[in-house]
């Protein structure tokens, strides 16, 4: 399996490859000199947003950093997380929302956040949440949200070349200079603009999958982990609504789609063989040795998801042995 970093590299490379043809094409056919200006002044808007991001989650997530003596159990689960990782040990907070679920962020190691909310401690025993404790400081070891803040660029700015070159921007009434081009351009910046769309779910995707392996390396069990799912998962079912509208914007933090809870729930349910209300070491061993078929509709939502369909996400788990990955 290739790492996580080298298919990052690849869909970096792939995306800013899309943006560079399309951005040829437009200083070639419309001869607009000003154009190369507005995409830095993009990338350093993206840039600014990139600085006052973690900023942004705190106010968003009402997450309020704790000391030291306020969580001495919290803080030792996440230092020991932390020295295995061979990372320096994040900031920790709590996040006052009721929504069970945990998230990492910041703009690189040294400066990781880790978090749980509320919802989370009053849900899972501490092996479960130290499972995605653990689940969370891989995605600072491996500055995947570093690699996703940056392929995000590139949708950003093609929607933006889509809007200028159509009937919806200015640039589509230019016909001097070769302007008789601009709707063909914005119609190509369109296509690659759902095309690179995708590219960035796929890979918050996979980064997940690596997350839950990163977790499973360090030391955590797989039916540990996968029953921690399966709790947030309940757990996010159970949430109203109008609670979980309120995260729609910061949900490819967490670490299950809480928009989805309610559709995975079923699907899960039958994994809990003898109705525990968690999945035990048997439970996943049973589902290793069975192939999993996901319905047309459900490989739809996959596609335009920020997280993995969560039925081959406990599946990937249970190839997994104790300690090994």
């Amino acid at each position: 399996m290739f790492s996580l970093k080298l298919r990052m590299s690849l869909l970096v490379i792939i995306l800013f490859g899309i943006l560079y043809a399309i951005a040829s094409l437009i200083m070639y056919y419309s001869g607009i000199s000003g154009f190369l200006p507005q995409i830095l002044l993009a990338f350093g808007m993206i840039f600014v947003q990139y600085l006052i991001g973690p900023k942004i989650v705190e106010m968003s997530m009402q997450v309020k950093y704790v000391k030291r003596e306020e969580a001495p159990w919290l803080f030792e689960m996440v230092e020991d997380l932390a020295r295995k990782a061979n990372i320096p040990t994040p900031r920790i907070g709590i996040s006052y929302i009721n929504i069970p679920n945990a998230f990492a962020f910041g703009r690189s190691a040294k400066d990781g956040r880790v978090c749980v909310t509320k919802g989370i401690m009053d849900l899972l025993d501490k092996e479960e949440l130290k499972a995605v404790l653990g689940h969370e400081l891989t995605h600072l070891k491996n500055k995947d949200v570093i690699f996703i803040t940056l392929l995000s660029v590139i949708p950003l700015i093609l929607y933006y070349i889509f809007y200028r070159f159509t009937f919806f921007g200015s640039y589509s009434r230019r016909r001097e200079g070769g302007g008789n081009y601009a709707a063909l351009i914005g119609i190509a910046a369109f296509f690659f603009y759902l095309i690179t769309n995708l590219l960035v779910l796929y890979a918050s995707r996979i980064r997940e999958y690596f997350a839950d392996k990163g977790s499973i390396k360090l030391g955590n069990s797989p039916s540990v982990m996968a029953t921690a799912l399966y709790k947030l998962v309940y757990g996010a079912a159970k949430t109203p609504k109008e609670n979980l509208k309120e995260v729609e914007g910061v949900r490819a933090f967490f670490v299950n789609d809480v928009s989805t809870a309610r559709r995975d729930i079923s699907d899960l349910a039958e994994l809990d063989i003898d109705k525990s209300g968690t999945i035990d070491a048997y439970e996943l061993r049973s589902l290793a040795e069975k192939n999993i078929k996901l319905s047309f509709a459900d490989k739809a939502m996959e596609i335009f998801s920020t997280h993995p369909n969560m039925l081959k996400r406990i599946k990937q788990l249970s190839q997994y042995t104790q300690g090994q990955a």
